[in-house]
């Protein structure tokens, strides 16, 4: 059964930068994408960055120039690395994966992580 479990989230002040990881377990093949979402209270779930297998990024425009995307060493680890954050960054981030195997379509999310940004 394939998990990712996300980790690095936490409470920082404006300005401040985190850096997010994600790490799966269960599968012995590399996913054709991953990346992150947020979705903040009372807001609809958004993409925040992608990655694809053969390293293409994808940004929101919202964060574009102060996040960077990257994947890991370890197999389908991906990284967000989240600088200059402001208020409106505030939420719970979920690592994505997404593809096909052959002609199976998969997705795979994660639980999330609290991201909070206040003074």
């Amino acid at each position: 059964q394939v998990q990712l479990v996300e980790s690095g989230g936490g409470l920082v002040q404006p300005g401040e930068s985190l850096k997010l990881s994600c790490v799966t377990s269960g599968s012995k093949f590399m996913f054709d994408v991953m990346g992150w979402y947020r979705q903040a209270p009372g807001k609809e779930r958004e993409m925040v960055a992608t990655i694809t297998r053969g390293a293409n990024r994808n940004y929101s425009d919202s964060v574009r120039d102060r996040f960077t995307i990257s994947r890991g060493n370890a197999l389908n680890t991906v990284h967000l690395q989240m600088n200059g954050l402001k208020a409106e960054d505030t939420a719970v981030y979920f690592c994505k994966s997404s593809g096909y195997y052959g002609k199976y379509e998969y997705e795979y999310w994660g639980q999330g992580t609290q991201v909070t940004v206040a003074s």
